[in-house]
């Protein structure tokens, strides 16, 4: 059996999405020096792959998401974080492209993580997990599509979170990845995105139900803790003026300020709801690990601190995409990858989407984004001679 032969036929869509097992045969070695086996991964897919297997599109899921692209997550029933992007005629055309995301390693829905059983112990992990990061979470996918037997990747695609695994595909497993679009991201956390990842990771180890991540085999959550984290992520994903045009200071079903510490603004209200819907739906001990992963990635730090160097002989075909407003990961952020991909003569092109709406504009309806991925996909797929739209695969 080849290196690529798939175990399986490739699964067809299941709104619950599909599970496997991997690395019992092999663990997998992460950047800490643990072997971890075995792993399990939850992953969707999309569309149909074609008799040579060169229409695969791995999407990255950013932190707080999942591997429900376009279904109703099961446990909010919400649509899918790229419902309006994908499906039969969308951006990711699934008359065209066989679609798979999967939940990354250390997350809560499925996929290995914290609050699953350790097998050594038959308790959930918790902090006994180990520290992962992003080159972990890309050795995982890689193995998944090992699993699929899919050798190489026509496009990667993700923003924020996700971006930095694209890019982090594009440099462990450059012969793999023809197309890459990181979206919203940067080569390294910045200091201002640490600070607040570590706001958000004391607001959880503050609460007296974390019970030094152990809360699980106590029958708790750290909800308070783990709903601040959320609301001042939250609150980095907008733009000023996206807020402004929301709720500016409008009272929240009052006619006056309570001189109270009450939700007096819309905008309280509004975060406290994030805040408390999040933990329905996440893992507390998943939001430290994950939220740690992102700061540890530094691509310039493992290539003898120059950027380019990570790149060196690459043949994938780059999109670089920020957005105006985004203060989280700003416009610089990917003109240092871009200026990277350009000093070893890279295949990059660049756009910064005019936009208001902030860092999440990337996961909202933004007409020129959309058009952006179009035309790249488009182009990439000629390249690639993938059939154009309305075409038959081969």
């Amino acid at each position: 059996m080849s290196a690529f032969e798939p175990s399986a036929t490739c699964p067809s869509h299941d709104p619950l999405g599909h599970t496997v097992e991997l690395g019992r045969d092999r663990p997998i070695l992460l950047d800490c020096g643990v072997g971890l086996s075995p792993v399990t991964v939850a992953y969707q897919t999309y569309g149909r792959l074609n008799a040579d297997r060169s229409n695969a599109i791995l999407l990255c899921h950013a932190l707080t998401g999942d591997h429900y692209v376009a279904d109703p997550h099961p446990i909010t029933g919400k649509p899918g974080w790229w419902i309006d992007l994908v499906g039969p005629g969308n951006v990711f055309d699934t008359d065209r492209y066989f679609l798979i995301c999967s939940n990354v390693l250390g997350g809560c829905m499925g996929t290995t993580g914290p609050k699953d059983v350790d097998p050594a112990t038959g308790q959930p992990w918790g902090q006994t997990f180990p520290v992962i990061t992003i080159g972990d979470m890309v050795r995982v996918q890689a193995r998944l599509l090992d699993h699929l037997g899919i050798g190489n990747l026509f496009c990667v695609v993700g923003g924020s979170m996700g971006g930095m695994q694209v890019l982090e595909w594009c440099v462990s497993y450059p012969e793999r990845v023809f197309a890459a679009i990181p979206i919203a991201t940067a080569a390294r956390h910045s200091a201002q995105n640490i600070a607040f990842h570590e706001v958000g990771r004391q607001a959880i180890i503050a609460d007296p139900d974390w019970r030094e991540g152990n809360y699980l085999q106590h029958g708790l959550k750290p909800h308070r803790g783990l709903a601040v984290a959320r609301m001042a992520a939250h609150i980095t994903y907008l733009s000023e003026t996206a807020l402004h045009r929301k709720f500016g200071r409008n009272l929240q079903d009052r006619d006056a300020v309570s001189y109270g510490f009450g939700p007096d603004f819309q905008v309280e209200s509004y975060l406290r709801h994030q805040g408390s819907t999040f933990v329905d739906r996440f893992d507390a001990n998943s939001y430290l690990y994950i939220t740690r992963a992102m700061d540890y990635f530094d691509l310039a730090a493992q290539h003898g601190g120059v950027l380019a160097n990570a790149f060196a002989n690459t043949r994938t075909r780059f999109c670089v995409v920020s957005f105006s407003s985004d203060w989280l990961f700003p416009t610089p952020e990917s003109r240092a990858v871009v200026h990277a991909l350009n000093a070893v003569a890279a295949n990059v092109s660049f756009v910064e989407v005019q936009s208001d709406k902030g860092h999440d504009a990337f996961l909202l309806d933004e007409p020129e984004f959309h058009a952006t991925l179009t035309g790249f996909l488009e182009g990439a797929a000629e390249h690639r001679g993938l059939p154009r739209k309305g075409g038959t695969f081969r």
